[in-house]
């Protein structure tokens, strides 16, 4: 999700909730720590520089079971900080506190934000020999078509 829509979510919200990726929400008293950006600038292992930037939101599990975050406090917390760190429209990603700091996407159910599940993955297959996943084809739905064309081109 990208934080114009999350923003454009949190207008039309009563009340904020994250649900985590088997299904728990996270407890209501939640705070969001920090919005802000982060750049992460790197070599691939097949050697190629990139950067990524992403918006992050940090949730904090807070023992303050007196208090809520609002949909319009996160918003003024979420322009804020597009007007001082100059965030642009990015894809936004999630901290949050369970055994460890885990990272996730963000999602919209409607109802909740999705806290989604991120994988890791290889940027460059092709130079570390990493076979291309090949198209499946089901043999019984190819053409009767003849194997040759008339200009000799045989397969």
């Amino acid at each position: 999700m990208k934080l114009s829509q999350a923003k454009s979510v949190l207008k039309e919200l009563e009340t904020i909730g994250f649900k985590l990726p088997n299904g728990e929400l996270v407890p209501n008293h939640f705070h969001v720590t920090e919005v802000g950006k982060i750049t992460k600038h790197f070599i691939d292992c097949g050697g190629t520089e990139r950067k990524e930037d992403v918006v992050n939101f940090q949730l904090w599990n807070a023992n303050d079971y007196d208090h809520r975050l609002h949909p319009e406090k996160l918003l003024n917390i979420i322009e804020l900080s597009e007007k001082v760190l100059k965030i642009i429209d990015l894809e936004i990603e999630v901290e949050y506190q369970a055994d460890t700091i885990g990272k996730f996407g963000l999602g919209f159910d409607g109802q909740h934000f999705l806290l989604t599940n991120k994988q890791t993955d290889c940027l460059a297959k092709d130079k570390c020999g990493i076979p291309v996943e090949k198209t499946k084809v089901k043999l019984s739905t190819l053409n009767d078509e003849p194997c040759c064309s008339l200009d000799g081109n045989c397969c």
